[in-house]
């Protein structure tokens, strides 16, 4: 069974245009992501799903230098070029990643994939389903013949740009499972998602005390950290976080 972690990123953001080549800790924030993304004990290959845009241009050749997997495809529809990318890439299991999260760890990754791996009647496990982590620690697992299923038959435009919607909007189609955080790092308050300037800020900051000392740090260490400084913590909390619908 080949895990593939599917990275979809691209330089038009609507709210922090180029968020995925911002510093952190001098290299842009994809790196640092693919950087973490190496860890896990799982991951069969990391492939970067951006789009045809000549804007992204620069994502590829990003991409090329770090020596991973990438696939161009549509630039509206994310579900589409999401599938394409696993298919291309001969992936069995799609491990949604959003670009937007450097700071995810390893390890949470890895609880995810086992709880499939475990549980192999299961059709889609991720970690947000009942939040408990922090929000950019989100990663879904789900196969990549019934994300084709959902792409060759539903033409909702809210699913096409969120790509595993369709599967936790029919829990009675599906069989789900959700995946909750340790107790010490049961934090669903804490805002560790690069959308916003304050955003940039607070995980800017996390970086630059984190990993000049343990360059691998995980959830763990970035709690420790936040609760030793609520005014760290505190940057991005009045931001509020876009729904699907």
């Amino acid at each position: 069974m080949k895990f593939n972690a599917i990275v979809a990123a691209r330089m038009t953001s609507s709210r922090l245009p180029g968020k995925v080549l911002m510093d952190l800790a001098g290299q842009p924030a994809l790196v640092r992501l693919i950087e973490r993304l190496r860890r896990s004990k799982y991951l069969n290959d990391i492939v970067i799903a951006t789009t045809i845009n000549p804007s992204d241009n620069v994502i590829m050749e990003t991409a090329k230098a770090q020596g991973v997997k990438y696939y161009r495809g549509s630039e509206e529809d994310v579900l589409l070029r999401t599938v394409e990318a696993a298919e291309a890439t001969a992936a069995d299991f799609i491990v949604q990643i959003t670009s937007d999260c450097p700071l995810l760890d390893n390890e949470t990754i890895d609880r995810v994939i086992e709880q499939m791996l475990e549980h192999p009647y299961l059709d889609y496990v991720a970690t947000q389903l009942v939040r408990t982590y922090p929000l950019g620690f989100s990663v879904e697992v789900f196969r990549t013949t019934a994300l084709r299923q959902v792409e060759q038959t539903i033409t909702d435009a809210t699913v096409r740009e969120h790509v595993s919607l369709y599967f936790y909007e029919h829990p009675e189609l599906y069989h789900l499972s959700n995946v909750e955080a340790p107790c010490f790092v049961r934090h669903p308050n804490y805002r560790l998602t690069l959308d916003t300037e304050d955003d940039y800020r607070l995980i800017r900051s996390v970086y630059e005390a984190l990993y000049p000392v343990k360059p691998a740090f995980d959830l763990y260490d970035i709690t420790r950290y936040l609760e030793q400084h609520s005014e760290i913590a505190s940057m991005n909390t009045h931001i509020a976080q876009k729904k699907a619908r």
